[in-house]
């Protein structure tokens, strides 16, 4: 099953990045376009996850859990000659690096968590559930508009409403396989990236996770990402202020965390 990768700075001298995006994203979603990591001397390598962007989807329509999403991050590194990088990950990203690092810590150098949204237990709420098995039937049956029908504005201010739809658009018009990433909407949020949050404990990596105030998105709230960071050992939370515009938007600044963290790491 082949992924779509892309390596930029493959000669920089300091630690590889692997950047992970989120759920119905693609690999421009991390640090938004940026080259800062590049310019700061970081190779960065990022690829549509399985079934995303143009990524080949899996032959098995259920194979989208985190352990497969967790196997391909690690096969990336290995077909790239990479042995230890600085995970960067959104929302299902942040999930995956972060099963990586529990199975494979040998591979981790840093992890920058970025809006992690998993809460243990969540995966069998029917409610949840609900939502996501309505994003995937509007995705399947009338694609992109279909998805929007489905996305139900409600929660997101009214302010940002346009904003949000003309986002989510451009987003889900980069899929080559939209049927896959209705298999993803449906098989993702029922998959445990954690058995229970205390597993975060073993992690030994200098991590640093981003919150967000942002209220156009309540998926991520920044009560889960403040509880990752307090229960992370040694785990920074990084927030922007009141006002300002969500990190994770801001390809330039969370490439400074990433960069910032990866220092920790190589002492």
């Amino acid at each position: 099953m082949p992924l779509n990768v892309l390596v930029d700075g493959a000669d920089g001298p300091r630690a590889p990045v692997l950047l992970l995006h989120g759920l119905t994203a693609t690999h421009r979603y991390v640090v938004m376009g940026s080259r800062k990591l590049e310019r700061l001397g970081h190779p960065v390598i990022a690829y549509d996850a399985r079934g995303h962007g143009a990524s080949d989807p899996p032959a098995d329509p259920d194979a989208y859990e985190y352990a497969d999403l967790a196997a391909d991050a690690q096969r990336v590194l290995d077909e790239q000659g990479v042995e230890r990088a600085v995970l960067v990950g959104a929302s299902m990203g942040a999930h995956t690096a972060v099963r990586v690092a529990l199975e494979a810590p040998e591979r981790v150098v840093g992890l920058v968590l970025v809006t992690p949204a998993f809460l243990p237990g969540r995966e069998q709420h029917p409610a949840a559930l609900e939502r996501w098995d309505r994003l995937a039937a509007g995705l399947r049956d009338g694609g992109v508009d279909g998805f929007l029908s489905a996305y139900r504005f409600d929660d997101v201010p009214e302010a940002w409403r346009d904003t949000v739809r003309t986002v989510t658009r451009q987003r889900l018009s980069q899929h080559e396989h939209p049927e896959a990433v209705a298999d993803a909407l449906r098989v993702v949020p029922r998959s445990a990236a954690l058995e229970e949050l205390a597993e975060l404990e073993a992690i030994s990596v200098p991590t640093t996770v981003v919150g967000s105030r942002d209220e156009a998105d309540p998926t991520h709230r920044l009560a889960t990402a403040e509880r990752y960071a307090a229960t992370i050992p040694g785990a920074s939370l990084v927030v922007e202020e009141e006002g300002e515009s969500p990190i994770a938007w801001r390809g330039a600044r969370l490439s400074t965390v990433v960069a910032e963290t990866a220092e920790r790491a190589q002492g």
